[in-house]
């Protein structure tokens, strides 16, 4: 029998039907036999004015819906529409309460039948999808949406996606179907319905299974493609060495190319330093097409002299973006093909064989179930296998934890998924490559377990260089998490007798071994381990309290703990109950390898799910090594090497929230012994590497003596004098001669009048969130920009990119960012016509690690401002200014609000590291005149 859908709309004043929300339009349409075959809709008056942000949102205002019916009006339709069918909505857990909510208002009997979210459909079908919002997967599959924000724009598309993921589940293996079949009961949505119906009919004709996969071992995947290095066999010409043959190669690759002196420069600097075996350290300004500067020479270099080089960049996103966008066009227009892979840790990939074991439990967790919809939909598209093209609930990843790859453990048995495991592929890729993009992260993480890949690569290029040390200092620190700390716990027994040491046991005891310590006695380790940790960091929660007064006022607090606190008695006792857990969390370690040992000892022949189960256990132990080196944080001391240990937690959420790190203060030297000094040539480059045309901060901070490398300062080609006007106000008070909340409504004031003048589109930077907070609560409650959306970092719901594009996608629209805001934001043309900096941004002096580091640089008789807090701040001064110019034909404003940039000897440093500009001193009516003329 075929199933009648209705799919539905609604645009409403708000989100909470009960506290007097009310529809604004409504939408339905009906799928019959596979096909749209009517849709209705009409505009709801709600009886309450449309708020402005809901008109913004939705186009629609109270003209609109002032002569519409009401819903009581049109509410009997409605439910004769819905009869027998199946409620179908893009988010159905908002649509259907709210017109239940709706119904009743009505007097109108509520539906009762079955429902299908296509976001619940969305995540199974589209599991690498970055977003599952309509408007984005709309995008993503091609389908009209001609008026998004609208229900019947919306209900229609919607229709769309369910016939469409409709055609994609009758198209799966029948494995896949089962198993969807199967774990789709546990689902929120009735979505088992389509699964069970595609079953059906892909029962009664088998279809040939498509080329590009297979099944094994009862799952659909699909088939890994291998390549050999071919280098030796592949043609390439000569590296371009003229300006003129490098703008030639590069016209084939974009249509709108223009050369660039400065990049064809950077790329000679790169593969000379490639074929001398030198390192070579490049700033390579904005517009200078730094990505290209080194993949092309690095390319020619790989394939040339049958050297891989490897490329580390900051961001997983950046690692995508080479291989999707830069690499992809180098494959266009070279006669040679390009072997590239990405490389990440171990971790990354999926362990097949634990997986699949994972199929065969009743599980109900719905993230876990979710999640293995997910997984298995996904291995018929994935060839990498790896988990960041996965887009996963926070359960779900919980859930990768259990089937992660990290080794095969059990020395006497084998991996019956070895022939098709994702890690092992990724590794022989890599060796087989020319090109290997990895992040910086991974690099150090590698580095850390040794990993024989890594070692292999003699040729390195470190992007977004001025993270490496940041990046180098976490991954040479420990930092210790409440929550993973107690999770852990939880998955070894405590008060669950489902849970690992449990299944250990039993396992044992099917196999005729007996052995201490006994159930009992390990559940007395654990509960004891367990108390102690709530006494830690309860006592960790007390000292945070009594530190509040350093809080100035913020939730969220960072305490340093120095020499003096970590001799006195308040701390000894939290070093005394840290030593006892450390002490704990090796009985648990050696109790556990004890049990495991007996095991192998007898050598017994271990089902699929019991080898699974102690794979998994093996993954275990080895977290829980890292929680036994990290817990040293809090009572080891080396003073041979220059530490800083500090405490962070919010005040609001104690105990759960606290976490201890331990960081070196310099890393220069580990960088040196760990990564530098086993390469044969290293390229490290970024847009902000130098202070006044120095190189020596950054320098000092990885280990090099400007003497043993090549250094290369390259301009950036946009026309910033012609293109910017560079605004410091001159009606400003200086920042230090007045009160915080004086300041706030003067900056504030000043921002109102500015955003009106130039329509929105204005970034705003702050250093801190506190001035963030009240600047943004003051234009907010001055009623003057009511017809403006304002996004604040920190208050509006969001990620960054999320923000970014929400402030992208609305003209009238201001963004207040703090820290992440002030790089790695790309908003091109006139969507960002206004840039401004509150203050110049200066790190808390008082921060664990600048104040560490300033006393060590103290110690060897430096000025910490100008050695380094200096340096700092005009790097980020630097990332900040690179947000509003960021194509040649971009316009823009940019005021620094903060008069000290122009009252201080130190003001020079930041003016001198941006491009030269004219610097315009003006009042607010005049600032704002210019703004009206200019943009």
């Amino acid at each position: 029998m075929t199933q009648r859908y209705v799919v539905v709309d609604i645009e409403t004043t708000g989100n909470a039907a009960k506290k007097g929300d009310r529809i604004i339009q409504f939408s339905a349409v009906v799928i019959e036999n596979n096909q749209i075959m009517n849709q209705y809709s009409s505009f709801v008056n709600p009886g309450v004015s449309v708020p402005i942000f809901i008109e913004e949102l939705t186009g629609i205002n109270d003209d609109m819906v002032k002569n519409a019916p009401t819903f009581t009006e049109i509410a009997p339709k409605i439910a004769q529409l819905l009869e027998n069918s199946i409620f179908v909505a893009h988010n159905v857990l908002f649509d259907l309460p709210f017109l239940q909510e709706e119904f009743t208002n009505a007097g109108v009997e509520r539906f009762y039948g079955k429902s299908i979210d296509t976001v619940e459909l969305a995540k199974i079908m589209l599991p690498t999808s970055d977003s599952f919002k309509l408007g984005d997967l709309a995008e993503r599959l091609s389908l009209s949406h001609i008026k998004p924000h609208q229900a019947d724009s919306d209900a229609y598309v919607t229709a769309e996606l369910l016939l469409l993921f409709k055609k994609r589940i009758e198209a799966l293996p029948l494995v896949t179907l089962e198993k969807l079949t199967m774990l789709s009961q546990h689902l929120k949505s009735d979505v088992s319905l389509l699964f069970q119906e595609a079953l059906e009919q892909n029962r009664q004709h088998i279809e040939k299974l498509p080329e590009q996969l297979e099944v094994y071992r009862g799952i659909a995947l699909r088939k890994k493609i291998y390549r050999s290095n071919t280098s030796s066999t592949r043609l390439l010409s000569d590296y371009p060495k003229s300006h003129k043959e490098k703008d030639e190669l590069l016209m084939s690759m974009f249509s709108h190319y223009e050369s660039r002196d400065g990049q064809c420069r950077m790329m000679d600097v790169v593969y000379d330093s490639f074929q001398h075996s030198k390192v070579a350290v490049i700033e390579a300004g904005t517009g200078v097409g730094k990505s290209l500067g080194y993949l092309l020479p690095s390319v020619f270099f790989a394939i040339k002299e049958q050297k891989p080089v490897l490329i580390s960049t900051y961001t997983v996103q950046l690692q995508h973006q080479l291989m999707r966008k830069e690499i992809k066009a180098l494959q266009h227009i070279l006669e040679s093909p390009i072997n590239a892979v990405l490389l990440k840790g171990r971790s990354h990939y999926l362990n097949l064989f634990k997986f699949e074991q994972s199929l065969t439990e009743h599980d109900q967790n719905y993230d876990s179930v979710l999640a293995k919809m997910q997984i298995l939909i996904w291995l018929t598209l994935t060839i990498t296998g790896d988990v960041d093209e996965l887009n996963l609930s926070t359960g779900g990843r919980t859930y990768w934890q259990r089937i992660k790859q990290d080794g095969w453990h059990l020395a006497n048995k084998q991996d019956p998924w070895k022939t098709r495991d994702f890690y092992q592929y990724a590794k022989q890729q890599a060796l087989n490559a020319d090109i290997v993009v990895t992040n910086h992260a991974m690099l150090f993480s590698e580095m850390a377990n040794q990993s024989d890949v890594y070692a292999e690569f003699q040729y390195l290029v470190i992007d977004e260089a001025h993270h490496l040390e940041r990046t180098a200092r976490e991954y040479f620190g420990d930092k210790i998490i409440y929550n993973r700390i107690k999770f852990l716990i939880s998955k070894l027994g405590i008060y669950d007798q489902k849970q690992m040491f449990y299944q250990l046991e039993n396992i044992l005891e099917t196999h005729g071994i007996h052995g201490s310590p006994h159930a009992f006695e390990f559940e007395s380790y654990l509960k004891s381990l367990d108390a102690d940790i709530d006494d830690l960091f309860l006592m960790l929660a007390q000292y945070l309290q009594k530190q509040k007064h350093h809080s100035k006022g913020y939730q969220k607090v960072k305490i340093r703990i120095k020499k003096d606190i970590l001799d006195s008695k308040n701390w000894n006792s939290i070093k005394w109950c840290a030593e006892r857990i450390s002490t704990s969390l090796t009985d648990v370690d050696k109790a556990l390898r004890s049990r495991l040992k007996d095991l192998e000892e007898k050598k017994v022949q271990l089902n699929d799910k019991e080898q699974a189960f102690i794979e998994e256990l093996y993954s275990f132990l080895n977290d829980w090594k890292q929680v036994k080196q990290e817990i040293r944080a809090l009572y080891y001391e080396d003073d041979h090497l220059p530490e800083v240990l500090w405490l962070e937690g919010d005040l609001r959420a104690l105990p759960t929230s606290i976490s201890i790190q331990r960081q070196p203060i310099y890393v220069a030297d580990s960088l040196q012994r760990e990564l530098f000094s086993n390469k044969k040539s290293v390229i490290l480059t970024s847009a902000t590497l130098t202070i006044n045309s120095s190189f020596q901060f950054f320098l000092n901070e990885i280990g090099y003596s400007a003497s043993a490398i090549r250094t290369e300062q390259i301009a950036s080609p946009f026309p910033y004098e012609k293109n910017t006007k560079f605004i410091i106000p001159n009606d400003l008070p200086d920042i230090s001669q007045v009160d915080s909340m004086e300041f706030s409504e003067q900056v504030a004031s000043h921002l109102i009048a500015i955003a009106q003048a130039t329509k929105g589109r204005m970034l705003v930077l702050f250093t801190s969130y506190e001035l963030l907070k009240n600047i943004y609560q003051l234009m907010k409650d001055s009623g003057t920009l009511d017809d403006f959306l304002l996004i604040a970092q920190g208050v509006t719901a969001g990620s960054r990119s999320r923000l970014t594009k929400n402030f992208q996608k609305f003209e009238k629209a201001i963004l207040f960012g703090t820290n992440s805001f002030w790089e790695g934001v790309d908003i091109p043309g006139e969507n960002l016509s206004c840039l401004v900096m509150v203050r110049l941004p200066f790190l808390p002096p008082d921060e664990p690690v600048i104040e560490a580091k300033s006393e060590y640089l103290r110690s060897l008789g430096k000025n910490p401002f100008s050695a380094y807090s200096l340096p700092e701040a005009v790097i980020r001064f630097k990332q900040g200014f690179g947000r509003l110019i960021r194509q040649k034909t971009d316009r823009g404003i940019f005021l620094i609000l903060d008069r000290r940039i122009e009252t201080t000897k130190y003001g020079q440093a930041f003016i001198q590291s941006i491009p030269n500009m004219k610097i315009e001193h003006q009042s607010l009516n005049e600032t704002i005149e210019l703004i009206e003329k200019w943009l």
